[in-house]
């Protein structure tokens, strides 16, 4: 059986660690900030511990049912799914709000692992996960990735789609997949185009360049 003062120990210690994570997603204006990751840590540590009480009752008093420790565990992380889930959000074609799912999800590891004991993994678990929010952030963003955007161009049933290609490519951009829509009664056709750029480009130029196409009526860019 677990003292007073090592519950008192283990729900400090799950409150600064989950504390600490949800400092840093405060800090970035994120969904789930500093109480909401506190407060699932902290109850994490506090399911543990009643799922190791049970279980050293149903050991020391063989009336009780046997229990898993591990059954109440489990259910805590399907439970944080939920919440999870909350924190992403679809905004247009883009998704956020996943890090900090991951971060509700890694914090209440963390509150089960201290909650269970083992305080050297929890304490590394906090270590690790502020490392790849602080320091991966700044080696994220300095890697070359592709960058996606989707153009709605609306033209004239005679505006063939060579020379809306020709300039992207022009632009350095990978074209992807194509689809096109035609309207014979306003003799309007409507290109809907998945591009890829490596490097930052400027995109009103883009803009301006397609929007000058002879036929083009209307050019739409997301993402």
């Amino acid at each position: 059986m677990l003292s007073e003062t090592e519950i008192v120990f283990r729900l400090v210690l799950g409150a600064v660690l989950g504390g600490i994570v949800g400092f840093e997603r405060q800090v970035h204006g994120r969904q789930a900030g500093f109480r909401t990751q506190l407060l699932v840590c902290v109850a994490s540590v506090l399911i543990m511990m009643v799922s190791e009480y049970y279980h050293h009752l149903s050991y020391m008093n063989p009336s009780y049912v046997r229990v898993d420790p591990g059954r109440i565990a489990a259910g805590a992380i399907t439970g944080i799914g939920f919440i999870g889930a909350g924190a992403i959000l679809k905004m247009g074609i883009t998704i956020q709000g996943l890090t900090t799912a991951a971060c509700l999800w890694m914090v209440s590891a963390i509150g089960l692992a201290v909650g269970a004991g083992m305080y050297v993994a929890g304490v590394a678990a906090c270590v690790l996960t502020l490392f790849s929010l602080l320091v991966l952030r700044v080696v994220e963003r300095r890697m070359s990735r592709l960058v996606y955007k989707f153009i709605t161009i609306t033209a004239d049933e005679k505006t063939g789609s060579d020379e809306i290609e020709a300039l992207l490519k022009k632009q350095g951009a990978h074209l992807g997949k194509t689809d096109y829509e035609k309207d014979n009664s306003k003799g309007e056709i409507v290109y809907n185009i998945t591009i890829a750029l490596k490097h930052p480009v400027q995109m009103k130029p883009m803009l301006d360049e397609l929007s000058s196409i002879n036929g083009v009526k209307k050019v739409v860019m997301r993402g």
